[in-house]
């Protein structure tokens, strides 16, 4: 080979090589600059994780054939958004609570149906725009006046217990109540001929006259103090940049929601207007996808010891889950369910009695049982603090 070859041979090997590594240095400097738009891609292919609880109907259901309103909605948003769904499933009547340990501990990115209002557990979530109204409803034959309380009059009417309406005619005596637990038997009353109209929550009401009752009955929304509050979308604080897109998307939804809100038989009409509840009364609010009202407090709780350490701890969880029937401090004037008076009413049985009621609970009562909520620890927390509560007056 000669010297000449040689030489060829060896630049052109090394053009080949410089030709390469150019390609190289082309090609790594693409990727790096492509790495933001494929980051960027790959985030807003994440699934819209969506909090939910598995069995309450109308609102959501682990059942693909029925998912329920809120989860529908849900659906729907992530369908804009061009995500897909995933659910993270938790009973919703444990309260706030249930916003805690799902969507405040970052298991879900957003939680449909929260209530909109100021008190509601802020600044640690945010929220969308209103997405709907929820309250209670007149429900009662589709050929009965149900356009105020004087319309009331004479007839028998399902209240459910500790509730607004409840308060609201408890001075009109020519109205008799009949007061159930739950709007469940609300409409089982009126179905059986026991009452001649219901007063109760208006989602279950909707969706019962639906599923069950083939739209029998009219379901009127109601709309005065404590008986009507907007909804919306709930956010862990920190998440709004995605509560900014998901309201981009909410105006032009509203047709697709107002649609799903037919489907599953709930009110979201024009709501007949009542007058102010009487505040001289507490009351707590029904329970909706989560429980949110609580007792008004019209005295201060009685203190017998200082409220610090575990049992501060047993006051939070207190006044997080339990305050929505008794209380919030336990102050609670309807004496049945006042715990301020389990000294007085149980004396030395008072422990053995909590822990029976709060492990096995009251069903029959409207109180689920805690032993698979919460540790004999916590629940010990909550008993300490109402030992600090307990009414010592002779």
């Amino acid at each position: 080979m000669s010297v000449l070859c040689m030489t060829r041979n060896k630049l052109c090997g090394c053009s080949r090589h410089a030709r390469l590594g150019r390609a190289i240095r082309i090609a790594l400097l693409s990727t790096f600059l492509m790495a933001p738009a494929l980051s960027a891609g790959a985030e807003e292919a994440k699934p819209l994780r969506l909090c939910a609880d598995p069995t309450n109907l109308p609102f959501s259901s682990d059942d693909p054939a029925k998912p329920g309103l809120y989860l529908e909605i849900g659906q729907a948003v992530a369908q804009r958004l061009g995500r897909t769904v995933s659910y993270n499933w938790y009973k919703s009547y444990f309260g706030k609570r249930t916003v805690r340990e799902t969507l405040l501990s970052r298991q879900c990115d957003a939680m449909v149906g929260l209530p909109l209002v100021d008190d509601f557990m802020g600044p640690a979530v945010i929220f969308s725009k209103p997405i709907a109204h929820e309250g209670y409803a007149l429900v009662g034959a589709k050929d009965r006046k149900l356009a105020g309380l004087d319309d009331l009059k004479g007839l028998r009417v399902a209240v459910q217990y500790q509730s607004t309406p409840q308060n609201l005619l408890a001075m009109r005596d020519e109205i008799q109540k009949v007061t159930v637990l739950s709007p469940d038997e609300g409409m089982a009353a009126l179905e059986q001929g026991k009452v001649d109209a219901a007063f109760i929550w208006a989602p279950v009401a909707g969706w019962l006259n639906r599923s069950v009752y083939a739209d029998k009955y009219q379901v009127v929304s109601t709309e005065g103090d404590g008986l009507l509050w907007e909804t919306a979308i709930g956010f862990a604080k920190g998440s709004s940049a995605l509560r900014d897109e998901v309201d981009s998307v909410l105006p032009s939804l509203q047709p697709e929601i107002a649609a799903l809100f037919a489907k599953y038989g709930v009110p979201n009409g024009a709501p007949v207007k009542f007058g102010q509840v009487d505040r001289a009364k507490p009351f707590a609010e029904a329970r909706g996808p989560v429980t949110v009202g609580q007792a008004v407090a019209t005295d201060k709780p009685v203190q017998t010891a200082a409220v610090t350490g575990d049992i501060k701890v047993g006051q939070e969880t207190f006044n997080g889950t339990c305050a929505h029937c008794h209380g919030p401090d336990a102050v609670q004037a309807e004496r049945k369910i006042d715990l301020r008076l389990l000294k007085k009413r149980y004396a030395d049985d008072m422990e053995s009695t909590f822990w029976k009621t709060v492990h096995d609970g009251r069903p029959s009562k409207g109180m689920p049982a805690w032993k698979d909520v919460f540790s004999d620890d916590e629940l010990k927390n909550v008993y300490d603090y109402l030992q600090t509560v307990q009414d010592t007056a002779n």
